[in-house]
């Protein structure tokens, strides 16, 4: 099996993260802040270590301020739908994932916001003075795919909040956090949101969304938070404010064995082992006729992820070929239809490899040899 798929969720997960999922699980099992017992406590004490090491893994200030979600869909619909009011105008680009554009079509609908799609060029660039000559007097947001899931450009972050001044920021890192440097205070960031079960190795089910001090949302869900359970007022302190009801413990604590792991591998050699491999398959790709690339993979603002086509193949069809094989890639429209708007490549969509760290140079060659097949037929 060759698993090619991490952009969607990284497989295998490291021993770390299994392993504290498991003791959790087997050991602990407890309601965090739901009792006053040793296992909740201990429950209370996990989620309370992973909150301080996430934090410090962005630069951010205030632990309290990073709020744990359902995934980085939830984080983005908290952000959108919690921060933007009636009439208000939005700005955002042409490579944003369908958790930012169906939460702002829902708005423009029941709420009349306006919204402004910035045109990236096929290879993902964004002009910046574009986004600053659409900023109007009611500009509440401008919302900005940090690192496409289509072809993986990355964009200049903290010289897009520079243009914007003191209108919010949101940033989707739902494919960067863990791929490429993020950090809070450097980039000026005013709502970071994200998933866990990418780059940072936790299981499926969990997000988070970081709020810089002075950000207020309306939540998306009010209930029992184990404080101030004698008031039928929802709490307004962080982060009970917008974590309510049992939360995913062992989630959390598989992403507490995520960061063990990237703590202990180091951060950089995960990231060069990756890109490393994205540079053997461009070395390679050469060999095939009929390949097509989208954007630009050589491009360092790039995080390990790209998308290519055959020529005269349908990306589903070249999915099946390698399904038989047992490689696993991920084919169509990425959720993503805006992206492939841009690219050209809508409504059939590419073929999109992103290796992670497990992935090996073998894995490539014998993925490489398969496209060869699969271009011959």
């Amino acid at each position: 099996m060759i698993y090619l798929d991490n952009a969607a969720t990284s497989f295998p997960k490291p021993k770390e993260s299994i392993l504290f999922m498991n003791t959790f699980i087997q050991d602990i099992g407890g309601n965090p802040g739901r009792s006053g017992h040793t296992l909740s406590v201990d429950a209370a004490r996990i989620i309370f270590e992973t909150r301080e090491k996430l934090t410090g893994f962005i630069n951010g200030e205030d632990s309290e301020r990073l709020i744990f979600t359902q995934n980085g869909t939830e984080s983005l619909n908290l952000a959108i739908l919690g921060l933007l009011k009636e009439k208000n105008h939005v700005i955002t680009t042409s490579l944003e994932h369908n958790s930012v554009m169906r939460p702002l079509t829902f708005l423009q609908k029941e709420k009349h916001i306006d919204i402004s799609i910035i045109q990236c060029s096929p290879d993902g660039k964004i002009d910046i003075q574009k986004i600053k000559n659409s900023i109007q007097k009611n500009t509440k947001a401008v919302i900005i795919n940090h690192g496409s899931n289509v072809i993986g450009i990355v964009q200049p972050i903290k010289e897009i909040k520079g243009i914007i001044g003191d209108i919010p920021i949101i940033v989707d890192a739902c494919q960067t956090i863990g791929s490429t440097s993020i950090d809070i205070q450097r980039d000026n960031i005013d709502i970071l949101c994200f998933s866990c079960h990418k780059s940072l190795y936790g299981i499926q089910g969990l997000g988070a969304i970081y709020l810089r001090n002075g950000i207020e949302l309306t939540p998306l869900k009010f209930g029992g938070t184990g404080s101030k359970s004698e008031s039928v007022e929802h709490p307004e302190f962080m982060p009970d404010k917008y974590e309510c009801g049992t939360p995913n413990t062992p989630g959390i604590a598989s992403l507490l064995g995520g960061l063990t792991f990237i703590e202990k591998t180091g951060y950089n050699n995960i990231l060069k082992k990756k890109m490393s491999l994205i540079k053997i398959f461009l070395n390679r790709i050469s060999e095939i006729d009929g390949i097509i690339f989208y954007g630009n993979p050589e491009n360092e603002n790039s995080i390990p992820v790209m998308s290519i086509n055959i020529k005269n193949k349908l990306p589903s069809e070249v999915g099946y070929e390698l399904n038989k094989k047992e490689i696993y890639v991920r084919v169509g429209l990425h959720c993503s239809p805006a992206a492939h708007q841009t690219i050209g490549t809508f409504p059939e969509g590419t073929v999109r490899i992103a290796p992670g760290y497990f992935t090996t140079e073998d894995d490539i060659d014998i993925f490489i040899e398969a496209l060869k097949d699969i271009a011959r037929k």
